[in-house]
């Protein structure tokens, strides 16, 4: 019977290790790898930007045109822009990848496929993680309508402002990307930002979703924009 209790202690003991190690794994060690690679990645678009290898990638708002240049295409798992909410913290930056594969949600936010480039007709959307690799939007239900979302490619600043959100759903619910969302007010063809995320905090059964509109745009050279300036 000693020899029974022993080892079903043993065996307890070996199976909370083991949680508390994936608990840690989980909460710790992927948000170290996650920031690193986001700081990579980070660094790479500040590598590209400096050799002048980006080229300008859409028109203004009002089409007044920014260039006639043909922009880059973006490239899976490629970082292309970089993201500024001033609601979630002066140092909060995060870089946009292409595709929403689960290796790109790790090392950024990811740009869904097929929606619309940066800055142009149609929706922006950009998917993130909720909590692990990185938190990038824990604070995401802090968002609020009037806030900004800016964004960079390097050769222009994109400013968005939030008209709605966080709006939840379900995951089955893919018209928020759609290129007028019919449940985000807007009515019209337009230069829109979706941001979506998980719900609850530490799960996955529904999204929270916001919606912005272009509000400005600027050239690099003149510094940044008001938004971030605050």
């Amino acid at each position: 019977m000693r020899v029974i209790v022993r080892t079903v202690s043993e065996l307890c003991i070996t199976v909370g290790t083991l949680i508390v190690l994936f608990v840690v794994y989980v909460l710790f060690w992927t948000g170290v790898r996650a920031d690193g690679a986001m700081s990579d990645q980070i660094d790479e678009l500040h590598r590209q930007w400096s050799q002048g290898s980006v080229r300008p990638t859409t028109t203004a708002p009002g089409e007044q045109t920014i260039t006639a240049t043909r922009p880059e295409p973006y490239h899976y798992g490629r970082p292309f822009a970089i993201m500024y909410i001033p609601r979630l913290g002066s140092t909060w930056n995060k870089p946009v990848l292409e595709g929403t594969g689960t290796d790109v949600l790790q090392k950024g936010l990811a740009h869904y496929a097929g929606t619309a480039r940066l800055g142009q007709e149609g929706n922006f959307a950009v998917a993130g993680h909720r909590r692990t690799y990185g938190d990038p939007f824990k604070d995401f239900p802090r968002l609020r309508p009037g806030d900004a979302v800016v964004l960079t490619d390097g050769t222009t600043w994109f400013t968005y402002r939030i008209d709605k959100g966080p709006y939840k759903t379900v995951p089955a619910d893919v018209e928020v990307i759609d290129p007028v969302p019919r449940k985000s007010g807007y009515t019209r063809p337009g230069r829109y930002l979706t941001l979506t995320t998980c719900d609850p905090e530490w799960g996955h059964s529904h999204r929270l979703i916001v919606w912005a509109h272009l509000d400005a745009t600027q050239p690099v050279e003149s510094g940044q924009p008001e938004a971030l300036r605050r």
